[in-house]
């Protein structure tokens, strides 16, 4: 298997082995696992509560602005780490700090945007 559709070849086979593996364990799960349905089994549960009236509820949409602000806060924690690592190395000091302070400064910018329109109020 060389030459150029070689190594498509190779990722493929590995594809289907992963695939095969995959399926098979689904497989045989299914046929080991019990399987005795009641009519209290089959219901919604949710958080012990019987369901009540339909399925269907709105969410505020303020939900999605703190997970975009959580968002926001992983995404800066995954950029600190590696600059805290490269801060010590010789030769980097200046550089990596003044990078990171105007880093830090865009995102105190996007969180006080937040705060002056009161996104960060929970009334």
């Amino acid at each position: 298997m060389n030459g150029y559709f070689g190594s498509y070849a190779v990722v493929a086979v590995l594809f289907a082995i992963g695939v095969a593996i995959f399926g098979g364990a689904l497989f045989v799960n299914r046929l080991l696992r019990p399987n005795r349905p009641t009519p209290d089994k089959l219901t919604t549960y949710e958080c012990g509560v019987d369901p009540v009236g339909e399925g269907w509820a709105q969410s505020q949409i303020r939900y999605y602005v703190f997970t975009y602000l959580y968002v926001v806060f992983a995404v800066d924690a995954v950029f600190l780490f590696p600059w805290a690592t490269v801060f010590a190395a010789p030769g980097f000091g200046m550089t990596t700090l003044v990078e990171m302070f105007v880093f830090l400064a865009f995102i105190a910018l996007g969180i006080l945007y937040a705060w002056r329109k009161r996104v960060l109020a929970w009334t």
